[in-house]
């Protein structure tokens, strides 16, 4: 395929020469319009002139009488210029005017006529004798004494403007031809460039290199924009990427233990030395770690029921009072069991559009995490505190506690799966239970931070109240 039917075959290319062609024939039919309104002005003036002077040599006859009107028919008619004068006796005899010669139909029938004639021309006449020739529209008129008037224009001028107006206006259609075209392609041209570049930077994309962005430029156009857009996609692609990679290692990183340990422990169950207590608490064990694995699997099904914005359940009107309380009292006997106090402030009859499981579950892994980690270092009883208040439109829940903290560096962090700040993983958990949180708030077009308590961790969910 040519080059020509490859470029032809484009959108860009194709909706360019459909603009050229309507710009051209508008731009044809306006100037064609112009030429001929130019033409019709022009016949409508000579027109007008015409009658203006029939008028005025019938009123000089008719005040002032017929040799006035002699006078002004012939000092008129030694003017030079366009203006064509016959003055004739009743029977139609040539007396006075710059014709002598008028088509007899023209004298006897008063109207509207064109003829050819030919008079003696003004400048050239005694040196060289010749003869002007024209084409005349004339009106005939029969005075009140009989004689009979010729008034008309010569319209050799007029056609001369209109071939001079119809000229220009194929050197102006030709011109807007060219302008369009060339116009036309440099636009095609830079058109089908950027779109060369984003496919190209696709192209690169898609055999695996992912770092790849398409340029964009100070121009600020559409293409800048679609461009941004497009990179700003492909920034989160490669973020879901590298965060899925991070999952799966620390998914198999995470399973590798309990599955092993449940394999230990059903070899040794079934070992023949095995005694009956053996087996026992091998299968305790066996059903402990399942436990545990059925956990952390129902905590990613819900994280990712939460991101697709598809809970078990539809949004409604639910009392977050209510929720948080119930679930504050529920943590108080485990805290109070592990030394820790926990003071409640919640502000009752606070309600909003929300997800009573999932708002439920969030409350429930932050106040695991308050319990588990709500030991200060220096020895002290731990304290957690928990609020609920409504202000400026916002909901907000607060769960903080007075442990050794997150480093600021880590905060942001700790909101991806499997993350865990303590590098043995010797305490239970699998790192999800923040990131459930994070994901519950931008369900429900909030958000969650994690601030410094000064010491401890304060974690802040903030939904929006309407």
């Amino acid at each position: 395929m040519s080059r020509f039917a490859q470029v032809w075959r484009t959108s860009t290319v194709r909706l360019t020469a459909t603009f050229i062609a309507i710009f051209i024939v508008f731009a044809i039919l306006l100037m064609g319009f112009i030429g001929w309104q130019s033409s019709v002005q022009i016949q409508r003036q000579q027109t007008d002139d015409i009658d203006r002077e029939i008028r005025l040599f019938q009123r000089i006859e008719a005040n002032q009488g017929i040799r006035a009107l002699a006078f002004a028919v012939n000092r008129l008619a030694t003017q030079p210029g366009p203006g064509i004068y016959f003055l004739g006796d009743a029977s139609g005899l040539y007396l006075l005017g710059n014709i002598t010669d008028v088509p007899a139909e023209v004298v006897i029938e008063p109207g509207v006529y064109s003829f050819e004639y030919e008079r003696p021309n003004p400048l050239g006449e005694e040196a060289t004798g010749r003869q002007r020739e024209g084409v005349a529209v004339v009106r005939s008129i029969e005075l009140g004494n009989g004689m009979r008037l010729v008034v008309g224009r010569d319209v050799v001028e007029r056609r001369g403007y209109s071939a001079i107006i119809l000229q220009s206006f194929l050197v102006g259609v030709v011109g807007i031809i060219l302008f369009s075209l060339i116009a036309g392609g440099i636009t095609a041209r830079r058109v089908l460039r950027r779109i060369d570049t984003i496919q190209h930077t696709s192209t690169k994309i898609m055999s695996g290199n992912l770092s790849e962005r398409v340029p964009v430029t100070d121009r600020n156009d559409e293409f800048d924009a679609l461009a941004t857009n497009l990179n700003a996609m492909l920034d989160r692609i490669e973020q879901l990427l590298q965060g899925l990679k991070e999952v799966t290692d620390n998914v198999a990183h995470d399973l590798k233990t309990p599955l092993t340990r449940l394999r230990n422990q059903a070899e040794a169950a079934l070992r023949d030395t095995a005694t009956a207590e053996t087996r026992e608490m091998a299968l305790e064990t066996v059903i402990a770690e399942s436990d545990r694995l059925i956990q952390t699997f129902n905590a990613l099904l819900m994280i990712a029921r939460a991101e697709a914005g598809a809970p078990s359940g539809a949004l409604t009107e639910i009392n977050v009072s209510d929720i948080v309380a119930d679930v504050a009292e529920l943590y108080g006997p485990v805290a109070e069991d592990a030394g820790i106090v926990v003071d409640t402030n919640v502000e009752p009859g606070v309600t909003l559009k929300a997800n009573r499981e999932l708002v439920g579950q969030a409350m429930v892994n932050l106040l695991e995490n308050a319990v588990k980690y709500a030991r200060p270092e220096d020895g002290s009883s731990g304290r957690i505190s928990v609020e609920l208040r409504r202000e400026a439109g916002r909901v907000r829940i607060i769960v903080a506690d007075n442990g050794a903290g997150i480093p600021e560096a880590d905060r942001q962090r700790v909101l991806e799966r499997f993350v865990r700040l303590e590098k043995s993983r010797s305490e239970p958990g699998s790192g999800l239970g923040l990131s459930l949180v994070n994901a519950v708030a931008r369900l429900h077009g909030g958000s969650l931070r994690i601030e410094d308590n000064a010491p401890g961790v304060r974690a802040v969910i903030e939904l929006p109240a309407g």
